[in-house]
């Protein structure tokens, strides 16, 4: 045999191999171009002669030897598209000049190892920073200890303050390092001016360390959604739509509250979401009146009881936040239906509402006064300026790279997507007749704001009680999974 032409084909054969993986993966992640640009639209928002430094999030241990899934810190990943533990990102607001390279951005990234790879997966390193995500200047983290950056000679360093859940894993690399250089690297400049023992220069300099502005500069550029973000968020929503859908046909009474959890999060695994953007809040009966409820562990749902399902898909880093409430076994009672329908009139009005212009703060009050007034006239509350504790929660945050996106909070804007989430909860042992206790009804759903108005993006999930019900009669493929009764 020839080496020549075997060594030939051998290195075809990897390079096809490599290719074909490549083509397995998702192909519509954010683009290299979409986090560029993000860059490009921050530093034009950067004081002059600042820096603005971002970390990765840290690793954290879920027990033992065992750590959590990872999840990117989500500005980070906006800018970048790294996702990537161990990592750092300067932004320069003016093109800087270090060690020979001119350059306005300069990404740290965890090396390259092949034995951590056999264990954790491949990591970009380096080059595949530069080629995928289209950074130019890009250095391993062990860099960032030498690296020559002078921050005295900036007017303002910007960056997020530090909480403390970052381990030390013993690599010199790692987060807790690349943070305790960087502190290390800007309190140095200051103790050289206390050095002079002139208290003014030292006040001054502490006053270019900025830990608040980036939070408003982040939260003016992720409020409004571009059209790359729309595409997946659109997608995390339906998926967690047809959830829902899917749980309303398969539901039944003797329904375990962690079975219909299951039914959800395997819609969201079929089309391909990879997590869930927050725990999932199933709640029957009254657990659906504790907003927050992830215990989701009540073994029989039972008949006539209500289920709360609050919960979303994450697509590619996008999250979805619908909730739907259902009867058990397909029909609202009396009471139930009463208090469902009065959710859904506050939420419609709200929804209509949700337009260029409008205040948040007054398309929440509108969901207020028309619970207030459907209480007291189901004689719940005494009048409509009663006190009470049924309608605890706001009604409305931005959703996106977080389910409680960043943002202002005053008027919507075009391309801005929110949700509208009234509800109604009335736990047992309430001030009210007993035929209401353990009632819990939330409505919620993604709003994105446009020029001709609201569009609701989930609005494949029934809303309105009787489509409910309709939809509730629909067969399920699920009810043909019969499994072995276990012991």
């Amino acid at each position: 045999m020839k080496l020549k032409p075997f060594l030939t084909t051998f290195f075809c054969l990897l390079f096809i191999a490599a290719f074909s993986q490549n083509n397995d993966l998702p192909q519509d992640y954010l683009t290299k171009e979409f986090h560029k640009d993000r860059r490009e639209q921050l530093r034009k928002l950067l004081p002059k002669n600042s820096v603005a430094v971002f970390f990765a999030n840290p690793i954290r241990n879920r027990a033992n030897d065992v750590d959590f899934i990872y999840h990117q810190d989500p500005n980070f990943y906006y800018l970048t598209g790294y996702k990537e533990p161990h990592s750092l990102l300067l932004i320069f607001k003016n093109e800087q000049t270090i060690e020979g390279k001119a350059f306005k951005e300069v990404l740290f990234v965890q090396e390259r190892n092949e034995y951590a790879e056999m264990w954790t997966g491949k990591r970009l390193g380096v080059e595949g920073v530069q080629d995928k995500l289209g950074f130019r200047i890009v250095y391993n983290g062990s860099k960032f200890k030498s690296y020559e950056i002078d921050f005295s000679k900036f007017d303002k360093i910007i960056f997020k303050n530090f909480k403390n859940d970052v381990r030390d894993t013993g690599n010199e690399a790692d987060l807790f390092d690349l943070i305790k250089v960087f502190k290390d690297k800007v309190s140095f400049d200051l103790l050289n001016l206390t050095n002079t023992s002139n208290d003014k220069i030292y006040n001054e300099t502490k006053k270019r360390i900025d830990t608040k502005l980036l939070d408003g500069f982040m939260t003016t550029l992720r409020e409004i959604k571009t059209t790359e973000e729309l595409v997946l968020l659109k997608k995390a929503v339906e998926i967690s739509a047809i959830g829902q859908l899917e749980m309303m046909k398969a539901m039944h009474p003797n329904m375990s509250e962690t079975e219909a959890q299951g039914v959800h999060e395997f819609v969201y695994k079929k089309y391909g979401a990879e997590y869930e953007g927050y725990p999932s809040i199933v709640g029957a009966g009254n657990n659906g009146c504790i907003l927050h409820y992830v215990d989701n562990n009540k073994t029989t749902i039972g008949e006539n009881t209500l289920i709360l399902m609050d919960l979303g898909a994450e697509y590619h880093g996008y999250t979805a936040d619908v909730t739907r409430t259902i009867p058990s076994n397909g029909k609202f009672t009396t009471e139930q239906k009463l208090i469902y329908d009065l959710v859904y009139k506050a939420q419609e009005a709200s929804i209509l509402e949700t337009k260029i212009g409008n205040k948040f703060r007054d398309t929440h009050q509108i969901t207020v006064d028309i619970i207030n007034k459907g209480l007291a006239q189901l004689g719940i509350i005494e009048n409509e300026d009663s006190y009470h504790t049924y309608y605890p929660h706001g009604s409305s945050h931005h959703i996106g790279l977080d389910v409680h996106d960043p943002g202002q909070y005053k008027t919507f804007k075009e391309n801005m997507v929110v949700t509208v989430e009234p509800g109604i909860y009335i736990p047992k042992g309430s001030p009210c007749d007993k035929k209401w206790w353990g009632i819990a009804v939330r409505i919620e759903d993604d709003i994105l704001i446009t020029k001709n108005g609201p569009i609701n993006l989930s609005a494949m999930a029934p809303r309105k009680s009787d489509a409910i019900e309709k939809a509730m009669k629909l067969p399920s493929a699920l009810n043909n999974f019969n499994l072995p009764k276990l012991d």
